[in-house]
């Protein structure tokens, strides 16, 4: 079978249209196409599903067989939504015998995607979608107040400096401004660590499939949430091992002991997390996945490297710990094994999948 990939990189069809990838076959993708052209008549994205959808009729003219299907990333294009548009295409190459693929493109952002795709399936070519503008509009200024009706833009533009306005408008009036400017520094400091490590989508991410899993009523939102309570004890235990360290320790021991204390809390419930998605995934397909034993495995490997360095930096302020220094290396050697190990066995996942003599259904 051959496949016609549409991709939408940036979610417009989640963001506009409500529809969560993937999108796959003919009747859904043409009412995809009419829900984003209802909801945004000037997205280009309508126009490479119809592209998408007239390239599958012509296939199935020519006599050959063909599906199509719509990969959906995230609001802000990077690596989450190229992780969330590769999982959306493994799962449609597991549940269709597909031998190779056409992608459907409407501009150069989508085309970074490529490569993904060619990893896994063989291209047998690429149509580029071109909408035809009026070439009247010629003002600047509507070309801009076009642009910033783009949610995405105003997000990266306009908040910021809204932000830095409204707070020190707001501590200028109140006689407070210098406080005004340190919460300003930490606004911006916290917005621009989750500006660059896309925290913000996988928060996003998370919501979304939490509330996927309560609709569906997966087995995965009740690990989801063990999981989390398990990271709050954690933070919990660590504040009651702070409390009672610094009475009698330096504060340097005080915040070894808080994470000490936490961290295998917060390695149980990344654990849990994991088995929760690897249950659904067994539930779904009937096949657990072995992506599960890789992170596991770099979940328990970080997790002694963790221990061994918080354990090594008490015994270098000589404080008692209760572990010689040669096991608290054999630890950390063990860490690391695990880590690298799993390192390789993800390698190997990875080219037995892409080797064209490999069965899918065995990844």
């Amino acid at each position: 079978m051959r496949l016609v990939v549409c991709i939408d990189r940036d979610d417009d069809l989640g963001r506009k249209a409500q529809l969560a990838g993937p999108v796959v076959g003919r009747s859904a993708a043409l009412e995809a196409a009419t829900r984003l052209g209802v909801a945004d008549p000037e997205d280009s994205d309508t126009n490479a599903i119809l592209a998408g959808v007239q390239l599958v009729d012509e296939l199935r003219g020519e006599g050959d067989e063909a599906e199509i299907c719509i990969l959906t990333g995230a609001a802000k294009v990077g690596p989450i939504s190229d992780r969330r548009i590769a999982r959306q295409l493994d799962e449609v190459v597991q549940r269709l015998a597909v031998t190779s693929a056409h992608l459907v493109s409407d501009g150069a952002e989508d085309e970074f995607i490529f490569p993904l795709i060619s990893s896994r399936l063989k291209i047998d070519g690429v149509r580029r979608v071109y909408v035809r503008q009026n070439a009247n509009i010629e003002s600047t200024y509507y070309t801009v107040v076009r642009a910033l009706k783009d949610p995405k833009l105003r997000a990266k533009t306009i908040l910021p400096v809204a932000i830095v306005l409204l707070l020190l408008g707001i501590t200028a009036a109140g006689g407070v401004l210098l406080w005004g400017l340190v919460a300003l520094s930490i606004l911006l400091g916290i917005y621009l660590v989750f500006w660059t490590f896309d925290i913000d989508e996988m928060i996003i991410d998370a919501v979304r499939s939490a509330s996927t899993d309560v609709r569906q009523g997966s087995i995965a939102f009740g690990f989801g949430l063990f999981s989390v309570a398990l990271v709050g004890v954690g933070f919990l235990t660590g504040y009651n091992g702070y409390l009672t360290s610094i009475r009698s320790a330096s504060l340097f021991i005080s915040v070894i002991t808080f994470l000490v204390n936490g961290l295998f809390w917060w390695i149980l419930g990344g654990v849990v997390w994991e088995a929760g998605r690897a249950l659904r995934r067994f539930l779904w397909n009937r096949r657990f996945p072995r992506s599960w034993v890789v992170a596991t495995a770099s979940i328990v490997g970080i997790g002694f490297v963790s221990y061994s360095v918080l354990f090594i930096a008490k015994y270098l302020d000589s404080v008692q710990t209760g572990y010689t220094l040669p096991l608290l290396l054999i630890f950390l050697v063990a860490g690391f094994g695990l880590i690298i190990g799993a390192s390789f066995l993800q390698q190997r996942f990875r080219a037995g999948r892409g080797s064209p003599a490999s069965d899918p259904a065995s990844s």
